[in-house]
């Protein structure tokens, strides 16, 4: 397993806001698979479901995946909500999940500067009542493949950072 620290959970639960406080405290690098994928495909990953579906989407993170299981080391590695599926997830890195509950992560989205851009960048989210249902599945498999748990439930971005750099980069 490389020495590489994998951020899960569910889309806008901080996924992105946590690593680039990490990255602000400890130095250490980021990348976002997200942000690969769309530099891959020259699309954005909305376009891409919409012009390709869910299972090409699916298939280029597990590209994406393997090539981080290969390639990559000492870094700080931020993924979609649903990465947590690929099959080389635990050759990545150590797994840390971020949990909140769904109504908090909703919350965080809806108060954000920009919450209309956010709900529209997540192709998932754009029905609540699915979003919600797609939660519930996901909450136990999250659990399941992850090494560390940490709630970021009503915790400000900088103290989340501070307890995954203590726990887990900096042991």
């Amino acid at each position: 397993m490389a020495d590489n620290v994998v951020l899960i959970g569910f889309m806008g639960v901080g996924k992105g806001s946590i690593a680039r406080e990490i990255v602000r405290q400890s130095g250490m690098i980021a990348i976002d698979t997200d942000d690969i994928i769309e530099s891959m495909e020259n699309r954005k990953i909305k376009k891409i479901f919409e012009e390709e579906g869910e299972a090409y989407f699916r298939k280029t993170e597990q590209r994406v995946a393997n090539w981080l299981a290969a390639s990559v080391t000492g870094t700080l590695v931020s993924t979609g909500g649903g990465f947590y599926k690929v099959k080389s997830l635990k050759k990545i890195g150590k797994i840390v999940l971020l949990h909140a509950d769904f109504d908090t992560i909703y919350r965080r989205i809806l108060d954000h500067p920009n919450a209309a851009k956010k709900l529209k960048k997540r192709p998932l989210f754009q029905d609540v009542s699915k979003a919600r249902a797609l939660y519930d599945e996901r909450e136990n498999a999250y659990k399941k493949v992850a090494d560390i748990v940490i709630d970021v439930g009503g915790k400000p971005v900088e103290k989340v950072a501070k307890e995954i750099i203590k726990k887990v980069i900096k042991k």
